[in-house]
């Protein structure tokens, strides 16, 4: 574990270096962030502009759903995305043929492709997350307790690791398709987790609940933090989030294993 950490220290220290050499990616990465986040804080204001409730959901718990869409993304561009598009991304290693030299390094083929490439902006996309959360708490009716707290994060590890094991899926299946962004189809639909589950029709929550879970990676952990979230459903994200992590692990193990080689 001690040399685990210092290694995504050494990561962290590289990613820095190689991003201090193109300082206008930090004022364009700012200015699409502060974008992002004045478009989907409108979206909603004009809505309950409208109407009290929609299906159940109020501002507060909505505004809420949008700060936990905010994390997520930037949790994965922090350094799940950076790392994996690395690995199957376009001119990633699955294509070019490097990951022959990376196969040679003494260190597990999965750590190094989740932790080796960082992105500091993301920690401002983390920040302004964390701020809407805050916001979405003072508007929230009843007092944040400790139960709600916990469940909250509880749910919201739970949906960084289902967010993790489907980007890691997605990368494993590059190695059978290699002319397939599997990340790009993620994105399409990863843009639907920005609003609640019970918004969709039933036969699209069904998708994004079991088939393609992204919309548990939001809409769990904001219904906890509005304190009404059951425990089965607690639970239940938990034990989706387990399965998922050991599924997409051991597909990328099987993917790595059928790997034969920039000169085969």
């Amino acid at each position: 574990m001690i040399r685990h950490m210092r290694l995504i220290g050494c990561f962290v220290q590289a990613s820095l270096q190689e991003e201090a050499a193109y300082p206008a990616n930090y004022w364009v990465g700012l200015a699409h962030s502060l974008l992002n986040l004045v478009t989907g804080v409108l979206g909603i204001a004009v809505l309950f502009g409208q109407v009290e409730t929609v299906r159940g959901w109020d501002f507060a718990a909505t505004l809420a759903l949008l700060g936990v869409y905010l994390t997520a993304g930037a949790l994965r561009g922090l350094f799940i995305g950076p790392s994996l598009d690395a690995l199957a991304g376009m001119d990633g290693e699955v294509w070019s043929g490097r990951l022959d030299f990376t196969l040679l390094r003494p260190v597990d083929i999965q750590f190094l492709a989740s932790f080796r490439r960082w992105r500091a902006l993301a920690l401002f996309d983390v920040l302004l997350g964390a701020g809407i959360l805050v916001v979405a708490v003072t508007q929230m009716q009843a007092a944040l307790g400790p139960d709600r707290l916990a469940a909250f994060l509880v749910a919201l590890a739970a949906g960084t690791v289902i967010l993790y094991a489907l980007l890691l899926a997605g990368a494993a299946l590059v190695f059978w398709s290699p002319g397939t962004l599997f990340t790009w189809i993620f994105d399409g639909l990863f843009q639907l987790a920005r609003y609640p589950l019970g918004l969709y029709p039933g036969w699209l929550r069904l998708v994004l609940t079991w088939i393609v879970p992204v919309g548990v990676i939001t809409t769990i952990p904001a219904e906890a933090l509005a304190g009404t979230l059951s425990p089965g459903a607690l639970a239940g994200s938990a034990g989706l989030a387990a399965v998922l992590f050991v599924a997409a692990s051991a597909l990328f193990r099987q993917a790595v294993r059928r790997y034969e080689g920039a000169s085969s």
